[in-house]
Parts: C-alpha cells; sequence; structure tokens
C-alpha cells in the first residue's frame, strides 16, 4: 500500500521494488535501484524520510521519526530483516544488521556496520569503517578487507534480487 498523508505522496523512482505487502506513507522519498521488502512500513507522517540510491530496507523493518527529525539513507545502505529506525541518518554504504533498533539522532559513519541485535540509543555517533555491536552498540574494531567485500555483495546482491522480483510485478 503507498498512501498520501497529510498531503504528502510518497516519490518513489520507477526502479524501485516495492513488495506488494509492503506499507509506504506521506512524506517519502526512494531513490534509484532501490528495494523495499516484504511486511516493511515506512511512515513519512511525523517526518521526511529520505532514502538513497541502490539502498535496501529487508523484510519486517519498521521506519518512523519524531517531529522535526528526518530519516535519512544515503545511497547504498543495507537494512536487514526487522530493524526499527527512527530519525536516524544512516551514511553511505553502511549496513544495519538483523533486528537492531537505531534511535532518534543516531548517527551511523559511512561503510558501518551495525551488528545483529544492536541497540543504537539516541544521539550516539557511530564512527565511519567500524563494527558497533551490543545493548548499547559499542565500536568493537575497524573493518578489513573482507568486511567491505561482504558489505559490497550484499549491497549487490539485493540490487539484483530487487530488479528482478520488479520484472515478476504486473
Amino acid at each position: 500500500m503507498i498512501c498520501e498523508y497529510n498531503g504528502k505522496f510518497p516519490k518513489i523512482d520507477d526502479s524501485v521494488y516495492v513488495a506488494e505487502d509492503a506499507v509506504i506513507t506521506g512524506d517519502v522519498s526512494i531513490d534509484e535501484e532501490s528495494s523495499i521488502w516484504f511486511k516493511t512500513v515506512i511512515r513519512g507522517d511525523v517526518a521526511p524520510v529520505k532514502i538513497g540510491k541502490q539502498v535496501n530496507i529487508q523484510d519486517l523493518s519498521m521506519l518512523h521519526q519524531s517531529p522535526d527529525q528526518p530519516l535519512i539513507l544515503e545511497d547504498g545502505v543495507t537494512v536487514g530483516h526487522q530493524v526499527t529506525l527512527h530519525s536516524a541518518h544512516v551514511k553511505k554504504n553502511a549496513l544495519i544488521g538483523m533486528g537492531s533498533l537505531i534511535l532518534d539522532g543516531a548517527e551511523i559513519g559511512e561503510e558501518a556496520f551495525i551488528g545483529a541485535g544492536s541497540l543504537v540509543p539516541p544521539g550516539k555517533k557511530i564512527p565511519p569503517r567500524t563494527l558497533a555491536l551490543g545493548r548499547p552498540a559499542k565500536v568493537v574494531r575497524e573493518l578489513t578487507e573482507n568486511d567491505y567485500k561482504e558489505l559490497d555483495r550484499i549491497r549487490k546482491t539485493y540490487v539484483d534480487k530487487g530488479q528482478a522480483y520488479k520484472k515478476l510485478q504486473p
């Protein structure tokens, strides 16, 4: 379901794959070759949601915000299954692991990796190119070349998979 809220209708590039059971409402923009997977909810009914190019929002994720605090996902971001993102800023090519919660004012640095099940509390800044995990999330190490290759592999897989699913839609 893609619908208007309070006079604002989502702006979704024609190349984006949106699963039929996803919900996208209000002030949401989604750029080229991104994918929104099954049972995901993106509500732009409090502040804007800006999703860049080649971003994948995996199954059962929830994206929302607080007043005057947009949610921003820069190009190439991977959001794992069952993630909650709330008024955060996730920078280019970062990965948010499955089941994580990223809260108001949190900033995830470029190419950072948030481990599965992590909680990034309000206002917390995770530096670029680091692995952070836990509740609350703490940086445990810098990423390796193998980590970067894995982030890239996941991102490319979801771009390809999203385009394949898009071709199956009526």
